[in-house]
């Protein structure tokens, strides 16, 4: 029954947090401070809100999605972003419970959500974000894995860094383009840091086959020729640390094909 009332409250917990990621996804990418933030304004007509406005979701609603002042629609994405951000916080107590691989999982988590505001609006990965984070998993992997196994996972995240790398580089000498942002490869390192380099692998895989469909539709209906990856590598990521995917689990699927 308290797990209940823990869910709920990593729910509330992960809407406010949501609210916040976004923040720092958006002025991160515009060059604006987070540390001398200016209060929170509509995105539409620079309205500094109320804290009655900043209700996560539920000002949204009552508000039917609309500032206040100039009655223009709010984009849906801040709504969708504390909502996905309270079911993963939600999701990751529930996976993981009170442990060292919880505050991993928020720390992927706020990765996540903040690179999809940035990378999907601005195509761009803040560097800023991805150190912070990646330093502080690789703190914490010394105390939930033991020094030798918070070397290995360091090593690991050199090693898929060193293959995006290179994957950047084939795919640029392929296309004559830029295939790939710095900020992927950076991304890389940090799926090290939690998954086996063999894991590591298939969410590049993963990525590109979850990418492709999106990939086609945003070119047919807007001819983006740029696709932000770094959700993708991201979401894959996710997918295989929450279902607690491991090496002998991967082998045991090839041994059954």
């Amino acid at each position: 029954m308290n797990d209940i009332y823990y869910i709920i409250f990593f729910f509330i917990l992960g809407t406010v947090m949501g609210s916040f990621y976004h923040v720092v996804g958006t002025r991160l990418s515009i060059d604006e401070s987070i540390f001398k933030p200016k209060r929170s304004y509509c995105p539409m007509c620079g309205h500094t809100l109320k804290w009655y406005e900043l209700i996560p979701l539920v000002s949204y609603l009552i508000q039917g999605g609309k500032c206040r002042k100039c009655k223009k629609q709010i984009p849906f994405q801040y709504f969708f972003v504390e909502l996905f951000s309270g079911i993963l916080y939600a999701v990751s107590f529930y996976s993981f419970g009170f442990t060292l691989d919880l505050v991993v999982a928020l720390l992927l988590v706020s990765l996540f959500l903040i690179v999809v505001v940035s990378d999907f609006n601005y195509l761009m990965i803040p560097d800023e974000v991805t150190i912070t984070i990646g330093l502080l998993i690789t703190i914490i992997n010394f105390f939930r894995l033991g020094f030798q196994g918070g070397l290995y996972a360091f090593g690991s995240g050199v090693l898929l860094f060193g293959v995006m790398f290179l994957l950047m580089e084939l795919g640029n000498f392929l296309f004559k383009t830029e295939s790939l942002g710095g900020g992927d490869i950076k991304l890389m390192f940090v799926v090290g840091l939690v998954l086996h380099p063999v894991l590591g692998l298939l969410v590049i895989f993963l990525s590109s086959f979850i990418a492709l469909p999106v990939s086609l539709i945003l070119y047919l209906y807007n001819k983006e020729k740029i696709i932000p990856f770094g959700p993708f590598i991201l979401v894959s990521m996710l997918f295989l640390f929450f279902l607690k995917v491991d090496l002998n689990m991967v082998l045991s699927f090839l041994q059954m094909l």
